[in-house]
């Protein structure tokens, strides 16, 4: 096995922490850090996807109030050791170019689109992350007969975890963060 890069080993023995990040250009786009190791996504992503996560975008930018803002390739800093980047970010923050990262009392909705290579993480662990961060919304975006369905959480705030707001198939509408109503096979095409 060849030699890793000096860049890829951790500054310190407790591991990487979130701000590392912004100072670590060698590293691939969409780098994420979990539980202080770094997380790559080296696989492309399927056309589909990456088409979704765009489309789902501008239908939340065009749908939010004054103010809010919905944003790609934004990174979610929860604690020191976590730094994960949703496909979707809807931020209540004034947009600051120089930003790479939101913190979670900034973030309202989070949304991910799921690929094979994110699956695990989408489902499990970043279901539990943002949830404890206390992020209040999270939607789970995925294939179901080549059509996209939505799987729409709310945060239990007495429990900080997530509680099943819905599944939707063909448009999904509600009433929060803002009044939302998206077709998502429009979304999906």
């Amino acid at each position: 096995m060849d030699e890793l890069p000096d860049w890829m080993y951790p500054p310190r023995a407790e591991g990487w922490f979130a701000d590392d990040l912004d100072h670590l250009p060698q590293a691939p786009p969409h780098t994420e850090l979990l539980h202080g190791a770094l997380v790559f996504r080296l696989a492309p992503q399927h056309p589909w996807h990456n088409g979704l996560a765009t489309r789902l975008t501008s239908a939340l930018a065009e749908l939010a109030p004054d103010g809010v803002l919905a944003r790609t390739r934004r990174s979610v800093t929860l604690d020191e050791w976590n730094r994960l980047e949703p496909d979707v970010l809807v931020s209540a923050v004034t947009d600051d170019p120089s930003c790479t990262g939101y913190r979670p009392r900034e973030v309202v909705l989070v949304v991910e689109v799921v690929s094979p290579e994110s699956e695990c993480r989408d489902r499990g662990v970043k279901f539990h992350k943002y949830a404890e961060a206390g992020i209040p919304h999270y939607w789970i975006v995925d294939e179901e007969d080549g059509a996209p369905v939505a799987h729409v959480y709310e945060l239990e705030q007495a429990t900080s975890s997530y509680a099943p707001a819905g599944i939707f198939r063909g448009v999904l509408e509600r009433p929060v963060p803002f009044p939302i109503s998206i077709d998502l096979a429009r979304a999906a095409d």
